[in-house]
């Protein structure tokens, strides 16, 4: 498929724009927190941004035979910040609570919008290496998004433990 339909070109704009947007953001987290681990897994979620630019511009050439989808990416487009990391500042400005459960919270928002982005790439595409990729992406999204609520729970001690099975976790009642 070397033509760019308009489902290929918003979903080149809107991968890329995620991910990019992630990195800023991740970073900037990182930057901000004094907790070494908390820094580390911000800049480990930061990397894993980079990596699925890589894959998504092996795709995407892939796909399209050749770089020609690069000039659909408008630099202007991701450059300055990142509206994520504008979000986090207003919160630190406002007061809304304290900088680094603000920085989770915002990152879990992120993660929850990728997921629901590739999934709804995945279920649009009609090429099956792109549909398997927005779904392993998703997948992987998924995988950030219970690291972000796992330490969530673990800053503002609010997970809560289970200890008689008041539920399956099959899904069966």
């Amino acid at each position: 498929m070397s033509e760019i339909t308009k489902q290929i070109e918003n979903a080149i704009i809107g991968a890329i724009r995620l991910e990019v947007n992630g990195r800023k953001f991740f970073n900037h987290a990182a930057e901000m927190t004094e907790h070494e681990k908390g820094k580390n897994m911000f800049k480990f979620l930061a990397e894993e941004e980079v990596k699925h630019l890589e894959t998504f511009s092996k795709l995407f050439s892939e796909i399209l035979d050749g770089d020609d989808w690069k000039k659909y990416i408008k630099s202007s487009d991701m450059e300055g910040e990142a509206p994520l990391v504008e979000r986090l500042k207003e919160r630190l400005k406002s007061g809304e609570g304290k900088g680094e459960t603000e920085a989770l919270s915002i990152g879990m928002q992120l993660e929850m919008e990728a997921i629901q982005f590739f999934q709804k790439a995945a279920a649009e595409t009609d090429d099956p290496v792109a549909r398997k990729i927005f779904r392993d992406i998703g997948e992987e999204e998924k995988f950030h998004y219970d690291l972000l609520q796992a330490q969530h729970d673990s800053v503002t001690n609010s997970g809560f433990w289970l200890d008689g099975a008041e539920f399956q976790m099959d899904g069966k009642w």
